[in-house]
């Protein structure tokens, strides 16, 4: 894999919004956003399913927090008590009820006004499996035996319509993989509870 300085220019967005609280990391990888992060001077917590990164991630990190997890299952930090999330193509393995029922849950998990950033497989991604042979759901394929699903616009604008205020989406690639990977490069702030329930009953009127 070669370097990726994705998250560098979203940095003074995340150290202005997360400021001592720490930051919480879904699907960390090997750990490259986990040093980008604290080498910034910011609190990480992080987690990932394979014991094989969380291993590795621990090591070359040990300023971070690191645990073995599933995305799906809760996650460490109490409700409304996270300023920050990121989730660097990881969002993207599950069903499309499962996929939203886990925003769901990143929008529990931060305050009012916290900010998710976030990179899904883009359907131009034909380098690393969008319109595979084997076809679960409307996008969402089984790539060399995982589920993958890669997003269009319309499929990212549907995953974020409630209670979310989009700051950035972009149409972005990357050569992290050595091929070119196409993927959406998303930046979602938390609105406010009353402002969601005033959005609602507006929408009913």
């Amino acid at each position: 894999m070669l370097p990726d300085s994705w998250l560098a220019r979203w940095m003074s967005l995340i150290i202005s919004r997360a400021g001592a609280d720490p930051i919480l990391e879904i699907g960390c990888g090997l750990g490259d956003d986990t040093l980008t992060m604290t080498s910034a001077g910011l609190s990480v917590n992080a987690f990932d399913i394979s014991s094989a990164n969380v291993a590795m991630t621990a090591l070359r990190v040990p300023l971070a927090r690191v645990e073995c997890r599933d995305v799906r299952a809760p996650f460490p930090e109490d409700p409304r008590s996270i300023s920050v999330v990121v989730a660097s193509l990881s969002l993207h393995y599950f069903e499309w009820n499962q996929t939203t029922l886990i925003v769901d849950r990143i929008w529990d998990c931060l305050r009012p006004g916290g900010v998710l950033i976030c990179r899904l497989n883009s359907t131009d991604d034909l380098n690393f499996g969008a319109a595979s042979k084997v076809q679960i759901e409307d996008n969402f394929y089984l790539v060399n035996g995982r589920s993958k699903r890669f997003f269009n616009q319309g499929a990212v604008s549907n995953l974020f319509s409630d209670g979310w205020r989009e700051l950035s989406v972009e149409h972005r690639s990357t050569h992290k993989y050595l091929k070119r990977k196409a993927l959406w490069e998303i930046v979602l702030e938390k609105t406010d509870a009353q402002e969601v329930a005033a959005f609602m009953h507006r929408a009913q009127v």
